[in-house]
């Protein structure tokens, strides 16, 4: 099973079913200690002007779908690049159920995209994200 490894995450989906999902894999794997759900990229931006504004560090981990009402996923990566800085940076997922050959190559532009997933978000998935990203030390 895997420890608590990462402070905060940032759920960004207009979809409900989703983050009720998602929500219940990252508390069942223990995975982090906060996880915050915002409907879509506009809401989840003015999360993260807030969180900076406070001095509040920014979710380590960001789960980002494409397709969404008032913003999308690509609209918030422009506007995220705009507000994240050296002290303000996290690891964004891009999950999605598009399989559109556009939204892929659009997405190849994003540096700040670390992978590509398929809904739903599986434990392997989950513990892959975990492995490459937030490894823990041996020692702990």
């Amino acid at each position: 099973m895997t420890q608590t490894v990462i402070n905060s995450v940032l759920l960004i989906d207009d979809d409900a079913i989703s983050n009720f999902l998602n929500t219940r894999l990252l508390k069942e794997m223990h995975v982090a200690q906060n996880i915050k759900v915002t409907l879509n990229g506009e809401e989840a931006l003015r999360y993260l002007q807030q969180e900076k504004a406070a001095d509040n560090p920014f979710p380590e981990l960001i789960l980002l779908d494409i397709n969404m009402p008032v913003m999308n996923g690509f609209e918030f990566l422009e506007a995220f690049r705009e507000v994240a800085d050296e002290n303000n940076h996290s690891v964004i997922i891009i999950l999605t159920t598009s399989t559109n050959t556009r939204d892929f190559e659009q997405l190849q532009r994003y540096e700040e995209v670390e992978v590509y997933l398929s809904k739903p978000l599986t434990d392997e998935n989950l513990q892959y994200i975990i492995d490459k990203h937030f490894p823990q030390d041996s020692d702990s």
